[in-house]
This record gives structure tokens, sequence and C-alpha cells, in this order.
């Protein structure tokens, strides 16, 4: 199997995250940079959007889980996005930024990086 990657770049959502009681109150900006393995081989020789990995209905569907979501730590928010990357978009790797925009004085953002799955 090739290894390539489709990849999603500054995905902006509004959020509830956070530990302290304003910000369980008002809804923040997060960033998504998201990288998932897919062969492409399939979808370049087809030009079928069945063939290939939807980055519009990943897009989608990570956007509508987290508006509705209201979790604490962007660690738990993270892992429930790979979670649902790798088992509904039958991704086997991928590799997820989540900044949260301006959560520290002096800094554009702040976050994690996690990695799940097999390259």
């Amino acid at each position: 199997m090739a290894l390539d990657i489709v990849f999603i770049e500054d995905l902006r959502i509004e959020t509830i995250i956070g530990i302290y009681d304003w910000e369980r109150e008002v809804k923040q900006t997060i960033a998504l940079d998201i990288e998932m393995a897919a062969d492409n081989t399939k979808p370049a020789t087809s030009e079928n959007i069945d063939d290939a990995l939807n980055y519009k209905a990943v897009a989608k569907r990570l956007i509508a889980f987290t508006e509705e979501s209201q979790f604490q730590l962007v660690e738990t928010l993270s892992e429930r996005l790979v979670a649902i990357i790798m088992a509904e978009f039958n991704v086997p790797w991928c590799r997820l930024k989540l900044s949260k925009l301006g959560a520290v004085t002096g800094s554009r953002s702040v976050g994690v990086i996690i990695e799940r799955g097999q390259r």
C-alpha cells in the first residue's frame, strides 16, 4: 500500500473547552491541523470521490462533534477526534495538532499534537 497523506490545515471551530469557570460559559476558537494516511492510487486512477478519503466529510464530522462537545482538556478532545477519524473513515494512521488560540497571554496558541496508528 502506498503511504499518502490527506491533510486538513487550520480548521477553525468554536467550542466550549477549558477548566476555568469562565471557559465553561463562552465558546473559544480551536484550530486543527490533521494528517491522515491514505492510499491515493485508486482514486487517482478512478477519479471517483467514493474511492478517496473525503476530507470534506471528515471536516464536517469533526466540526459537528466539536461544536457540541464541552470537554475540559484539549487532550481529551484530541483523543476523541482521532478516534472518530480512524474508526469512521477507516484511517490507519493519524496525526492531529489541536491549537487553542489565545489561551496564554503572549502566545498565538497552545495545545497538543498526537499521533495514533501505524504508518
